[in-house]
């Protein structure tokens, strides 16, 4: 028995039930109001745009920017390779924030061009519509794909967990440090997307990661559907080739070495009457059940 099935409950050994090949929970059927308007956002995603910003997210940090409402932004790797951690909250109402498991349940594990980031209950509507990503759901021979909802932000307490030693630099560390002049705490940091990171599923269902594909020529492009607050954090694993936290993995000084800054660009739509001409902003879903609980008896 290898070491990896000694420690996972999963086996690798294929089983046969006779069961028919399962179909996605949540198919992408036109006009579905799960999907975006392919036309529309290829639209925004080639029109005409004005840089009006850049905000620079240095290593082992993270930063916190406002996005307006109908307007585009990248996450940039502008020294190379560099993994992305990403949280995402209604301006206005920081209580509506992205919902990392029904994105996953909804697109994707992995997300890419036309997916877009749901908020969570009792909001359930896109806080953004990716609208380009130049490393194209990137994907290798042992199955691990980039920008995934399938782990969650590096954080001190695991750390402390396995190796017994405070460690301040991590991903949940540096968004809760960046979030806060904004009135926000510890408590409001939620899973992320990875953006730029590589990962996956191994034979015996255990997440896995491997090392960053990005250059300094790549981006991922969203659309903001609502005034935002995105914050992003430069993983201090960098570009994940040199990862190791609490346990004998890594180096930590070899994880200093791959460190590399991130960059938002926020960008303005130079015709944005005419380009978003067919768009609307999206809505909370109108239910008024009340969960089946019943005032009290007349």
């Amino acid at each position: 028995m290898t070491e990896a099935a000694a420690s996972s409950s999963q086996s690798a050994t294929k089983t046969t039930y006779g069961v028919p090949k399962p179909k996605p929970a949540y198919y992408p059927h036109p006009g579905s109001p799960l999907y975006a308007d392919k036309e529309l956002y290829t639209k925004i995603a080639d029109a005409s745009k004005t840089l009006l910003e850049t905000h620079t997210c240095e290593p082992r940090s993270a930063i916190a920017v406002k996005i307006p409402m109908g307007s585009v932004f990248r996450i940039t790797t502008p020294k190379g390779p560099q993994v992305c951690d990403l949280n995402i909250w209604n301006l206005h109402n920081p209580r509506e924030r992205f919902w990392a498991a029904r994105t996953r349940q909804l697109h994707s594990a992995h997300v890419s061009t036309f997916d877009r980031l749901w908020s969570n209950l009792p909001y359930l509507r896109p806080l953004v519509t990716i609208t380009a990503d130049t490393l194209s759901a990137r994907h290798d021979e042992w199955g691990g794909r980039v920008h995934d909802t399938l782990g969650t932000r590096c954080d001190p307490y695991v750390d402390k967990l396995i190796s017994g030693e405070d460690n301040d630099l991590h991903c949940h560390s540096n968004l809760t440090r960046a979030v806060m002049p904004y009135g926000l705490t510890e408590f409001d940091v939620h899973d992320v997307l990875n953006v730029f990171q590589v990962t996956g599923l191994n034979e015996h269902d255990q997440y896995f990661m491997e090392a960053c594909p990005a250059t300094t020529e790549d981006y991922f492009e969203l659309f903001a559907e609502q005034d935002l607050l995105v914050a992003i954090s430069a993983c201090p694993g960098g570009d994940l080739s040199q990862w190791g936290w609490g346990e004998s993995e890594g180096d930590d000084s070899k994880m200093i070495d791959c460190c590399r800054p991130l960059a938002i660009e926020v960008y303005n739509l130079d015709d944005k009457d005419e380009v978003l001409k067919n768009w609307t902003a999206p809505k909370v879903v109108d239910y008024k059940g009340n969960h089946g609980l019943k005032g009290p008896a007349k």
